[in-house]
């Protein structure tokens, strides 16, 4: 269990450092070519971090009404303020606040800046579909990405990804008027058609190779929360069987899209398979996650 959770640490902590590593090599090239130097870079970074912020701060509440989601009272599902407040306690965290989402769908997601102001949000299917210890599983899973400030880390890689696209779109401009023939004539011949050739690749491909290293960093963090979630509860089994329930189920989630379903703890967008369509994928494949599940044991007390 230890050494799965110190794992996923570390393969996120290495992808974020292969993050910043890129972004430093494409304003290296980026200078290079245009002759802006470092002041191309800091506009970028300074235009993502101000969307970044509105986002982080707004994130919560944008979601929770794209989703339709409203806030639910003790009274109304007592043993979901409970298997909460409980998985709090365990958490050492304040306990998040409840809402609903009237759909059939299984499905469950977290949100929140950090856990002073954090969301657990839940589908009605998902309460009358789960038994009691799947239900805690999945609620678990939810606790431990607050509790491991996911949603601040994707936040980080939302910017990381914004200063990608604008500088490999300014590279582009710079390159269509002209700025990186011009250095280019400066070297020597083959140096300088090297360098602008790797310049064209970097800005072309550039948002694509982020995109795909945001969602690897979301992937490594789902195994992460399902490492935690099994170290809350004592329990991987039953996370285990709410894995399976909720992505056998055939009811589509209503409420969700592309722009949410990142935040679900199974990706309620079905029509996902294939290799190719995996690495544009938020979560890992179901399998993977159950059998990563199935190696964890505890006794449960």
């Amino acid at each position: 269990m230890y050494e799965q959770i110190t794992s996923n640490k570390v393969k996120s902590f290495l992808l974020v450092l292969f993050f910043v590593a890129f972004i430093f090599l494409l304003v290296w090239v980026f200078e290079e070519l245009t002759g802006w130097g470092r002041g191309g870079f800091i506009l970028a970074l300074a235009i993502s971090v101000v969307m970044a912020v509105g986002g982080y701060y707004y994130s919560d509440r944008i979601v929770l009404a794209i989703s339709r989601a409203r806030p639910v009272t003790r009274e109304e599902f007592p043993y979901l303020y409970h298997t909460v407040e409980g998985l709090a306690i365990a958490a050492g965290l304040p306990a998040p606040r409840c809402y609903v989402i009237e759909d059939t769908a299984p499905n469950a997601f977290a949100t929140g800046r950090n856990p002073k102001n954090s969301v657990i949000c839940v589908t009605t299917g998902l309460l009358q579909k789960m038994n009691r210890l799947e239900l805690e599983g999945v609620l678990a899973h939810e606790m431990s990405h607050i509790k491991n400030y996911d949603v601040l880390l994707q936040t980080v890689a939302v910017v990381m990804v914004g200063v990608v696209a604008l500088l490999s779109d300014w590279m582009l401009r710079s390159l269509w008027w002209g700025g990186g023939r011009r250095k280019s004539r400066d070297r020597s011949g083959n140096a300088g058609a090297i360098l602008l050739l790797v310049g064209i690749v970097l800005a072309i491909l550039s948002p694509l190779v982020a995109q795909l290293m945001q969602l690897a960093i979301s992937r490594r963090r789902e195994y992460l929360a399902d490492a935690s979630a099994a170290m809350l509860t004592r329990y991987p089994a039953g996370l285990a069987s709410a894995l399976r329930k909720i992505a056998a189920d055939p009811e589509p989630l209503e409420a969700a899209n592309k722009a949410t379903a990142h935040l679900y703890i199974v990706n309620p967008l079905k029509n996902v398979g294939g290799k190719v369509n995996r690495l544009f994928s938020t979560h890992p494949p179901i399998e993977a996650r159950i059998a990563a599940l199935e190696k964890m044991s505890f006794e449960r007390t």
